[in-house]
């Protein structure tokens, strides 16, 4: 039996949870990526196979409320966000929660002025080993509330084990993001590690150790981002590469594949595998699913996409990345930032800018087609809000119950056969 979170009602939803429900009855095993239909006449929806609230997330909520719950009285501290949603965070800044740090790592509140009657709260993210060791000498044991997304903690035993074996790690992830800080600082334990963005530094890295580029191009693009010493002449002769977890992993795979053949370049086909290591049991089902679906919803025709999740989600901003090469497409946080027909607020990942646009609903025929997702982090209920604000815009609507009817009658009939 799958393990039942806690999750306050707040975040859950009716319409969003309707379709889902019905497509796990009819699909469990998610082979069919094709989104679901929500026909509301003037307006449809294409809501993807798979969004939303991930295990690690779901895990870390109901970690959260449940020591919010069993201590009253006590001060609590998230060490950071928990998650990239700024819903979940203020509600929990609402109950009394604080944050310790800012998710660039910038301290808010010193540990040291902590007690051991305080509560520290440890996000999905996970931690570095130097926070640990703060909060020990507080006398606060970091793991008795520890929300660490079990997949990141897959991937620090995979770099241990990795290490263990006289291989170095390469990193792909933003070496800023608290995740891949906190693998950073874990790995780093076991072997030299160096951090790459994205596939442009993992050629830069390839043609370095190929001599193609001068070594001096190491300090340049990595000197910040890497163990200390580290010489790409003799710690990568044996790699392998771990990930943050909500990177793309069609990404990572081409990163892995750069630096395979280099490897295959520098030592021959025979030696690969001597010199590289298979890491691909490392990549999140949770983010491979979510991207998976997303690639479903750019099969097919739509007039626009939304994506909802907080602005410095990692998992997110690549959903908004994939649908951008398909659908003019809006990162909004939640509904409030679709401010009327004619004029929406919403986050463009490469200027880092939120911006305004005006005119944004498309002049097409009706029925106006709309892609509709979220980001892992962030509450289905957000995603209902974003549907009906949707709506509203178009006269002549179907009731929603009505058209989420043929979900429940499919799913009714499809549980009793």
């Amino acid at each position: 039996m799958p393990k039942e979170f806690l999750i306050p009602d707040l975040y859950r939803s009716e319409i969003i949870k309707t379709v889902k429900n019905a497509r796990q009855i009819l699909d469990p095993r998610k082979k069919d990526r094709t989104p679901a239909v929500l026909d509301l006449g003037p307006v449809r929806f294409l809501i993807p196979r798979h969004f939303g609230f991930c295990y690690g997330v779901e895990n870390a909520i109901d970690i959260a409320y449940r020591t919010v719950e069993d201590n009253p009285g006590r001060s609590i501290y998230l060490l950071s966000e928990m998650i990239h949603n700024p819903t979940v965070n203020k509600d929990l800044e609402a109950r009394g929660v604080r944050f310790l740090f800012e998710t660039d790592g910038t301290e808010r509140i010193p540990i040291e002025t902590l007690t051991t009657d305080d509560i520290v709260i440890v996000p999905a993210f996970g931690t570095t080993l130097e926070i640990q060791k703060r909060l020990e000498k507080q006398g606060i044991n970091p793991y008795q509330y520890d929300t660490t997304c079990p997949f990141v903690i897959k991937v620090w035993k995979r770099g241990k084990q990795l290490g263990s074996k006289g291989y170095s790690l390469v990193i792909h992830g933003k070496y800023q993001h608290e995740e891949t800080r906190a693998t950073f600082s874990h790995s780093s334990q076991e072997a030299p590690c160096v951090v790459v963005l994205n596939t442009e530094e993992a050629q830069i890295l390839a043609d370095i150790l190929l001599e193609k580029r001068p070594r001096s191009d190491f300090q340049k693009y990595f000197g910040m981002k890497c163990t200390d010493g580290f010489d790409p002449m003799t710690d990568m002769e044996r790699i392998g590469v771990i990930n943050q977890t909500t990177m793309l992993a069609t990404e990572t795979r081409e990163v892995m594949q750069v630096l395979r053949d280099a490897v295959r370049e520098k030592y021959g086909t025979s030696e690969v595998e001597m010199h590289f290591a298979d890491t691909t049991d490392t990549l999140c089902y949770a983010t491979n699913e979510n991207q998976t679906a997303t690639y479903g919803l750019m099969e097919e025709q739509a007039d626009l996409a939304f994506v909802v999740g907080g602005y410095n989600s990692s998992n997110t901003m690549h959903l908004v990345e994939l649908l951008e090469e398909r659908f003019p497409t809006y990162h909004i946080r939640d509904a409030s930032e679709i401010k009327s027909r004619s004029e929406i607020h919403h986050f463009n990942q490469w200027s880092k800018q939120v911006e305004q646009t005006r005119n944004w609903m498309p002049k097409a025929a009706e029925p106006v087609t709309i892609a509709l997702t979220s980001g892992a982090s962030c509450p289905d209920a957000l995603v209902d809000e974003v549907l009906l604000k949707l709506t509203s815009y178009f006269e002549g609507c179907r009731p929603v119950d009505e058209a989420l009817q043929p979900f429940r009658e499919e799913a009714a009939q499809s549980g009793t056969t």
